[in-house]
């Protein structure tokens, strides 16, 4: 699911020196491939247009990114060979170490760059960022989770050794950056209260859709298999997503609430994903509730047009009440009312646009959605508010000129140009 972004005409020359000038930026991953990591993408493509010559190392993923190099869109991306990690901590240390050892070899590769630009999770890339630093390249620090939190949301143990050498690593990686993007203001908060980094150098670069790429097509009933509603939930399945408190909420809805109007539809995957499956049988939910994997652009789209009520289930744990859901603005760009619990960056992200149960009370989650399904008016509105959000401070725009003057700031003390000469202001050409 990735796709080339779009701003128009939009000028950069307000930031100044952030334009590349010929600078080389070199973005670390190790959560995703890219371009099928769609933050780490946007970024690419902006710097791009901002001039700056982007490399990315990142893992190759399994069905698509399958290619050890690659040049995309001027983008040029190094991949390695990666096994996702089973069985608990000790699985992630292996993958983690691995991921290690090729992130060093391929920054080797790339050779010098004036900017490493490090995405956790894990936060271990600070050691192949360190290295370059030692060579002139500034530290940027894209915190795209809270690994404590994520360690307390999986495992449930805060005064374990793992525990505490996660937070060490945090720590460790915050010491080291020049700057840091945070993904929204309760992640800002930690990086300036718990990392001890001055508010002016943590910058707030929120996740956006590419509104482009997610633009309604008329619905298509035969997506309701007979039922007159349908129900989606799209995004990854892993233990901490909340994909069991929907097929909870589900069974209750058709077992408390005597509604089998609907027919539901899970689109994506994870390390959860057969699990979800036999979870959904045990409930007897085989007959309504549809398993896709992850589909094309195009057929998510088609699903997503068609859906009455899109379900974000995540529950409220130390990760996700702090954390913006890719899958809220999504469904926010697509004009889809959404039935949430009441977590706090939810709420700064939906607004109206969702209805909120009580944390993890999958009763009253189910009872929202039976709300909604009767409320067709209510629906419509609440996907009118989604889509002005998503188009007016929720736009990849505004995270944009954030990133940039991020960059900026790593900079600052640098010359703009060859010979200190600054560089003037390029604009992206109009398309």
């Amino acid at each position: 699911m990735l796709g080339d972004t779009a701003f128009g005409d939009t000028s950069f020359g307000e930031f100044g020196d952030t334009a590349g000038g010929g600078r080389r930026a070199l973005i670390l991953v190790e959560n995703l491939s890219v371009p099928f990591d769609r933050r780490v993408w946007q970024e690419c493509t902006t710097l791009r247009d901002a001039g700056w010559e982007v490399h990315v190392i990142c893992p190759r993923g399994r069905n698509r990114d399958t290619e050890p190099e690659a040049e995309i869109d001027g983008v040029r991306i190094h991949r390695y060979p990666l096994r996702a990690a089973t069985g608990g901590p000790a699985g992630y240390l292996r993958e983690y170490g691995a991921a290690l050892w090729h992130t060093a070899r391929l920054a080797r590769k790339v050779g010098p760059v004036d900017v490493v630009h490090a995405c956790n999770p894990p936060d271990l890339l600070f050691l192949t960022a360190l290295l370059l630093k030692r060579r002139g390249a500034r530290f940027v620090f894209d915190q795209h989770d809270l690994v404590p939190e994520l360690y307390l949301s999986r495992f449930g143990r805060g005064e374990d050794l793992l525990y505490r050498g996660v937070c060490a690593l945090e720590r460790l990686t915050y010491r080291a950056a020049d700057v840091v993007l945070a993904t929204n203001e309760s992640y800002r908060d930690v990086a300036v209260c718990r990392g001890g980094r001055r508010p002016e150098d943590v910058f707030v670069v929120r996740s956006a859709p590419q509104t482009d790429r997610f633009q309604p097509v008329p619905p298509e009933p035969e997506f309701k298999r007979g039922k007159p509603h349908l129900l989606c939930y799209l995004g990854v399945m892993g233990p901490q997503d909340g994909v069991d408190y929907a097929l909870r909420a589900l069974a209750k809805l058709r077992d408390e609430l005597k509604r089998d109007d609907w027919h539901a539809v899970f689109i994506g995957a994870g390390d959860a994903f057969e699990a979800m499956r036999e979870l959904s049988g045990r409930l007897g939910l085989g007959e309504q509730v549809q398993f896709t994997g992850r589909i094309p652009d195009a057929d998510l789209v088609r699903y997503l047009s068609t859906a009455d009520v899109c379900l974000s289930p995540d529950p409220r744990n130390p990760l996700n009440d702090v954390s913006t859901m890719n899958k809220v603005l999504e469904y926010m760009a697509m004009g889809r009312p959404i039935v949430s619990f009441d977590l706090r960056e939810a709420r700064v992200s939906a607004g109206d646009a969702a209805v909120y149960a009580p944390a993890n009370d999958e009763a009253q989650f189910a009872g929202l959605i039976a709300l909604l399904l009767d409320d067709p008016e209510q629906r419509a509105r609440m996907g009118r508010i989604g889509q002005e959000r998503i188009n007016g401070r929720l736009s990849w725009r505004n995270s944009q000129a954030s990133l940039l003057a991020a960059y900026a700031a790593a900079c600052r003390d640098r010359s703009a140009g060859p010979a200190g000469r600054p560089v003037p202001a390029r604009k992206r050409p109009r398309h």
